[in-house]
């Protein structure tokens, strides 16, 4: 089954992504083609419109599984397993941050904490501590940070990620006012 040129070219762009991500080709088109899916698909439709292995598309599936990114569906009188994204992309997103958190910066957290509690045995290694240390103050500020923002409801989470362009905004005019002639450095406004 031919994929409709819409499809195929948001399917084809995932899979080029997905090997830019972190994740395989086939893994990346077979999430694409869940994605836009009306309904759940089987292994097998998933063969017919990529056009990949039986294989290829079995081990994909079970990488997807892993990462919690699809959900496994049965059908009445069908004994095949049917495969779906979640329907909320927010949800998608927050599993695949979730996942992230796992996989890259805990690891790399309790790495970062193994090497500061070691005595450093030379002048290097004190410098390359008091560097680690900032990255693991970093990572520790985002990793708490993330904490907190993932227990945000959905309007909440849209509403934070919406406030960029709006301090932006207010700084830029915090920063107008200070150039004003004739107003003293750090002295109130009728705005402030």
């Amino acid at each position: 089954m031919q994929l409709p040129p819409l499809v195929q070219t948001f399917v084809l762009h995932f899979g080029e992504m997905g090997s830019r991500w972190g994740i395989n080709r086939t893994v990346g088109q077979i999430y694409a083609l869940l994605f836009v899916a009306e309904r759940a698909l089987n292994a097998d439709e998933i063969v017919e419109r990529l056009g990949l292995s039986r294989s290829n598309v079995s081990m994909g599936l079970k990488e997807l599984q892993a990462w919690n990114l699809v959900r496994l569906q049965h059908v009445p009188g069908d004994r095949r397993d049917y495969f779906a994204t979640p329907d909320d992309i927010w949800q998608i997103v927050r599993t695949l941050v979730e996942e992230r958190k796992k996989r890259e910066v805990d690891p790399t957290l309790t790495l970062l904490r193994e090497i500061l509690m070691q005595e450093p045995g030379s002048p290097e290694e004190r410098h390359a501590q008091a560097r680690l240390r900032e990255m693991h103050d970093l990572f520790e500020l985002f990793s708490g940070w993330y904490t907190d923002v993932r227990r945000l409801d959905t309007d909440r989470l849209v509403q934070l990620l919406s406030l960029g362009a709006k301090v932006q905004r207010i700084l830029e005019v915090k920063d107008r006012l200070r150039l004003v002639p004739g107003r003293r450095r750090g002295s109130p406004t009728a705005s402030d």
